[in-house]
């Protein structure tokens, strides 16, 4: 697991998450398929315990929700940093009293991505 890019984990207690292992259940796929995941920054993970975490917030139904591949890359083409963007995904934006993360299941997806592009640099 050392070779993972992972974030120290700064996620607020009530956020579930999922091992790399419960990934792959839920993907349907391998645990080394869900590990490039998060090397290609597909997802992004925490190291909890000495484990990767992934924010079951990261998902729906269908598998890793709409908008988040396209966000965290938004983020990253900003110049955020692996750390910096999952700290930004789980801080609660007072206006939408809600995390950004948690966002990506409303209606206001969208306007996740507008200030995920506002904030760059």
């Amino acid at each position: 697991m050392g070779s993972l890019p992972l974030s120290p984990d700064t996620l607020p207690p009530d956020v579930a998450i999922l091992t790399t292992d419960d990934v792959a259940k839920r993907l349907k796929v391998s645990s080394g398929r869900v590990r490039t995941l998060i090397h290609e920054h597909h997802l992004l993970a925490v190291s909890r315990d000495g484990q990767a975490a992934v924010p079951e917030l990261f998902f729906d139904d269908l598998g890793i929700t709409k908008h988040f591949v396209g966000l965290v890359a938004v983020l990253f083409d900003g110049g955020f940093t692996r750390d910096e963007a999952m700290s930004w995904l789980f801080t609660v934006q007072d206006d939408l009293g809600m995390y950004p993360a948690a966002a990506l299941h409303t209606d206001s997806a969208r306007e996740v991505i507008r200030r995920a592009q506002a904030q760059a640099f």
